[in-house]
């Protein structure tokens, strides 16, 4: 049997979030359609892995058989202290690095806090400058799932709008895209209206009708826009709203 841990670099404890973000980072390692060095012996044990841990009955029957052979024990921390290092500097570029860092690190609540430190007090900070397109795409969608996990629904759309923004420009998640489009929508539809204020919803449902969404997905962004529109007393804009979603999608019932 295989060691369904080594191969995903996770802990015996290991929370379910925590075994899909590794699968979802080993698998560009060796899918053919997002690595050159494409592995496919190693993507099958990495799938094969993936399916044991992520399936609650199946984990129980593979601890059974290797709970006392593996030792998952945190490494001793080299002499120096990267994360202390990080945390003693205040340009941006360290700031961005420590909050991937604490997000890989279990460090999640310590990522999103100052992550929206960050946004807050200093408007022209941006995760995508300090990073490569790839490692930005990968744990920037990671940190979305946290900030949605959290509430922070209007960051989270931000970033997954960067990071679907970048996917079309440099076609590189593709195993994942759909995933991430999904997960985007998700939001968008259900955890938008009457969870951030209009302003800020208006503000979205706009960001998102250039996303590459379906015709009848833009239609009900306009349709939300068109009610929060008129909540805040702009009558002709929620106006217009509804004239192009009725416009893009004719078959839904508007009134």
């Amino acid at each position: 049997m295989i060691n369904c841990y080594k191969i995903l670099g996770v802990r015996q404890d290991a929370t379910a979030a925590e075994i899909k973000k590794a699968y979802r980072l080993k698998a560009k390692e060796f899918h053919p359609d997002t690595s050159h060095s494409a592995d496919s012996e190693k993507f099958r044990q990495l799938v094969k892995a993936y399916e044991i841990l992520s399936d609650a009955r199946q984990r129980s029957i593979f601890d059974v058989s290797f709970f006392s052979q593996f030792d998952f024990r945190t490494k001793p921390k080299d002499s120096f202290d990267y994360h202390e290092w990080l945390s003693k500097r205040t340009d941006y570029e360290s700031r961005a690095k420590l909050i991937f860092f604490d997000l890989m690190h279990h460090r999640e609540d310590e990522a999103v806090s100052e992550f929206k430190r960050m946004c807050v007090n200093h408007v022209d900070f941006s995760l995508k400058h300090w990073f490569s397109r790839e490692d930005f795409m990968d744990y920037g969608y990671i940190l979305a799932e946290e900030l949605t996990i959290r509430g922070e629904y209007y960051d989270a759309i931000i970033l997954l709008e960067q990071i679907i923004r970048m996917e079309y420009s440099y076609s590189y998640f593709r195993l994942f895209f759909p995933e991430v489009l999904d997960f985007t929508l998700s939001i968008l539809k259900r955890n938008i209206d009457g969870y951030i204020n209009d302003e800020l919803a208006i503000d979205v449902w706009e960001r998102a009708l250039d996303l590459g969404f379906k015709a009848e997905e833009n239609a009900f962004f306009l349709r939300k826009m068109a009610q929060a529109y008129k909540r805040i007393g702009d009558v002709r804009t929620a106006s217009i709203c509804m004239e192009e979603a009725a416009r893009l999608c004719p078959q839904k019932n508007l009134s």
